[in-house]
């Protein structure tokens, strides 16, 4: 079957869009009204439960991407009985993950407190509430997850989207009304786990209309099985990192700082998450192209088409660093108030963190593509052991500035590095030399950037709505200009132009 994959990823990429859109526009909603009927002290117990739970996850990490990893060939080959065996696989794994994180979960239990700096909601039980998100969580894996292997191997993430529309939908309209009519943090848990089993629901319905020659049924060889198993293995690792990274800030935050404090940190994280989600639909869009692409291609062709990843990447990622460097604070202000906002410091730092979080991602996708997770298997681990002990040890002098200078650190100074080798050396087998120095020049660049469009952004008078929307279409501007300006010379700038032009009249 042969794979359209500039078509695949327009499509997933618009379909993408609307739906982070979507996905910024509800939650923010709902967040907000969270905020004012039960309280920060609530937020932070929310973020608390994800985050232990995002690190229970790590059960799954490396099972939905090597399944996936091993369709692209058999349906590139229409190979429809190796297909269904693979499903079949992947149905037997997440049986087994919702049983492992069920156990680990209830042993956790009696630890729970601990996690808790300060006081706590008098009128929930914590525990309680932490066995609904952990529900919540199990049923997630049993009840059908492994059909939508087939939407991602077929390139068709539009269709996760479209099943999540639907979903999300009832959920914030209906936590909406309860969170404004009776306040009850039980029943908002009670509806994300109903909406949850339903999505899993409807997303079994629509992979059986899609492609009803496809059952989890049939056996694949034992050779490959076993090397499904060392992808499985080799991805654990892999995977960990980002997973334990964001959810060991949480965690510890929690832990010294309190539930107040993660909350108003995790409101600014959320902006920051919202934006980064919109870049990622670019990532996940083109994933399985990629993938594709590094099997059908030169690899020539495929080093060309990293480095204009990059420069799209980058050119996106720098223009959004500006606009959140400038925008967070009047935002936050008119939002939530100036008792709840963060000094400018780590403002600066979660920018910081936003843009080389993006590098980062893009090289893990053609690591993914590739399905380089053996030679890369200790370096997430080292990164994510690395910035928790810093984080462990900041913390107690310089508090939440400590735990993001640590994130930051490792990510940049360790696992980049670490990463860029293992890509240079197993994938394109060259010198990573110029691959590095244009990610400095655009690095640079984005530094110039932020300082010009923030100080032309603190003599604009205006406050309130209008002077948000004033700032953010001045910087939007200027941010544009510079750094088209700087790079309109480049090879990258000519391709990237030649793209979107191809993209538009397919699509318009």
């Amino acid at each position: 079957m042969k794979i359209e994959r500039t078509k695949n990823a327009t499509r997933n990429i618009i379909y993408g869009v609307f739906l982070k859109i979507y996905q910024l526009l509800g939650p923010f909603i709902l967040r907000t009204i969270f905020i004012y009927t039960l309280g920060m002290e609530y937020l932070g117990l929310n973020s608390l439960f994800t985050s232990i739970l995002s690190v229970l996850n790590l059960a799954e990490l490396g099972v939905g991407s090597a399944l996936v990893f091993s369709m692209y060939k058999p349906i590139a080959e229409d190979d429809t009985e190796k297909i269904c065996a693979l499903m079949n696989l992947y149905k037997l794994y997440y049986r087994i993950i919702g049983a492992v994180i069920l156990i680990i979960g209830l042993i956790l239990v009696p630890f729970i407190p601990k996690l808790i700096s300060g006081s706590v909601p008098e009128d929930v039980n914590i525990y309680v509430l932490y066995l609904m998100n952990l529900g919540a969580t199990v049923l997630s894996y049993w009840l059908f997850a492994y059909k939508t292997c087939l939407f991602g191997a077929h390139q068709r993430n539009d269709m996760i989207a479209k099943v999540t529309i639907v979903s999300s939908t009832l959920q914030y309209i209906i936590q909406a009304i309860f969170l404004i009519s009776i306040s009850n943090y039980y029943l908002y848990l009670t509806i994300t786990l109903t909406t949850g089993i339903f999505n899993n629901l409807y997303a079994a319905y629509k992979s059986n209309k899609m492609y009803p020659k496809y059952k989890a049924r049939g056996n694949l060889e034992r050779t490959e099985v076993k090397e499904i198993h060392r992808k499985v293995r080799d991805l654990f690792t892999s995977k960990i990192g980002g997973a334990v990274v964001d959810s060991a800030d949480t965690i510890v935050i929690s832990t010294f700082l309190g539930l107040t404090t993660l909350a108003i940190y995790n409101n600014y994280f959320y902006i920051m998450s919202s934006i980064y989600g919109f870049i990622m639909i670019i990532f996940n869009a083109c994933m399985a192209g990629v993938g594709n692409s590094l099997i059908v291609e030169s690899e020539d062709k495929n080093y060309n088409d990293l480095k204009k990843f990059l420069y799209i990447v980058c050119w996106i990622a720098s223009v959004c660093t500006c606009c959140l460097l400038g925008l967070y604070q009047p935002f936050m202000k008119m939002w939530v108030g100036e008792k709840s906002m963060l000094s400018f410091n780590l403002v600066i730092c979660i920018c910081i963190y936003f843009f080389v979080r993006n590098i980062n991602t893009l090289i893990n996708m053609y690591k993914d593509a590739a399905g380089m997770w053996h030679e890369d298997k200790w370096r997430p681990l080292v990164v994510s052991l690395a910035n928790l002990g810093l984080n462990l040890i900041l913390v107690h002098y310089i508090g939440l500035f400590g735990i993001l200078l640590s994130t930051i650190l490792t990510m940049a100074f360790i696992g980049m590095p670490w990463l860029i080798y293992n890509l240079f050396t197993v994938i394109f087998k060259r010198n990573a030399i110029e691959f590095i120095f244009k990610m400095l020049f655009y690095t640079g660049l984005v530094c110039i950037m932020c300082v010009i469009t923030y100080a032309v952004c603190v003599h604009i008078s205006l406050s309130g709505v209008v002077g948000f929307v004033v700032k953010g279409i001045v910087i939007f501007g200027i941010a544009n200009v510079i750094f088209l300006g700087a790079t309109f010379l480049i090879p990258e700038f000519g391709q990237t132009k030649e793209l979107i032009l191809k993209i538009i009249k397919r699509n318009f």
